[in-house]
């Protein structure tokens, strides 16, 4: 069964939506029509991205990042996934302005991700991964003893 995580919302999201929003409504305030529809598309485009972002653990053993629908789906498979660890960027003490989860995959390839729920999310990727794991190694037996 599939199992799909949606994305948090960042603070920086937030900004960059009250900042195209205040732009695009200025912009139609002074008669900028064309300035208007730019900021207009950018929020569109960037509403669309945070509504459907989604991160989705397979049954075959990929991971797919989806970040909307005009970006292309990432797919990685489990088996090339090395390291998956949490980091936090710019910490002030113990506050820290954004958390995430980078992953590590295929020859010095990263992706950072932000699920709701992110322990849930690394525990059902550590558990597949080792499913997958478990898997291939009786696969190799499986071929040796034949």
């Amino acid at each position: 069964m599939n199992r799909i995580f949606h994305a948090r919302i960042a603070w920086y999201q937030y900004f960059l939506l009250v900042v195209l929003t205040v732009n695009a409504v200025g912009a139609l305030w002074c008669k900028y029509i064309l300035v208007a529809v730019l900021f207009v598309l950018m929020l569109i485009v960037v509403i669309e991205q945070i509504i459907h972002t989604t991160y989705t653990l397979t049954t075959n053993g990929d991971l797919e990042v989806s970040r909307g629908r005009f970006i292309r789906k990432k797919i990685i498979p489990l088996s090339e996934i090395t390291a998956v660890r949490k980091y936090h960027s710019m910490k002030f003490g113990r506050f820290s302005v954004t958390d995430y989860i980078l992953i590590e995959y295929g020859k010095g390839k990263f992706v950072s991700v932000m699920p709701v729920k992110e322990q849930e999310f690394a525990e059902v990727l550590e558990k597949r991964m080792f499913a997958k794991k478990v898997k291939s190694m009786e696969t190799v037996e499986s071929q040796k003893n034949d």
